[in-house]
């Protein structure tokens, strides 16, 4: 995605509502000298990269993300470690850019997708004793 897909997408995201490319604009043109067009353009090209969907209402377009940043976040990460040829050398490069804040992320992470872990050293409890 590039810069100005990212910028658009951002707010697409900010405020998870079906939007308007007038609305996109309007925010944009606060930062940057932008035209319509252009942004029309750019939510055309979202769109027809699978970004966001789209529906008509009267002449324009209402657009709307079809998954969350976060989503589009781990596909860049998956994309990048599976260019890697070596992947177990890739994560250990990755976490040690990871500040603590990002490692203790990572961390609740691997918690939740682990599940609950059922900590029971002693087998004769789940077998009834035998």
């Amino acid at each position: 995605m590039g810069e100005l897909e990212d910028a658009v997408m951002t707010r697409v995201w900010k405020w998870n509502r079906p939007v308007t490319v007038r609305e996109v604009l309007e925010d944009l043109q606060q930062e940057r000298s932008i035209a319509y067009t252009t942004v029309m353009t750019v939510l055309d090209n979202l769109h027809q990269k699978g970004w966001v969907r789209r529906e008509a209402e009267g002449r324009a377009y209402r657009y709307e993300a079809v998954s969350t940043r976060a989503a589009y976040a781990a596909a860049l990460m998956n994309d990048a470690w599976s260019q890697s040829d070596n992947p177990a050398a890739a994560l250990v490069a990755f976490f040690g850019m990871m500040s603590e804040e990002q490692r203790l992320a990572l961390q609740d992470a691997v918690r939740i997708v682990q599940g609950p872990s059922v900590e029971n050293p002693d087998s004769t409890t789940r077998d009834g004793g035998r």
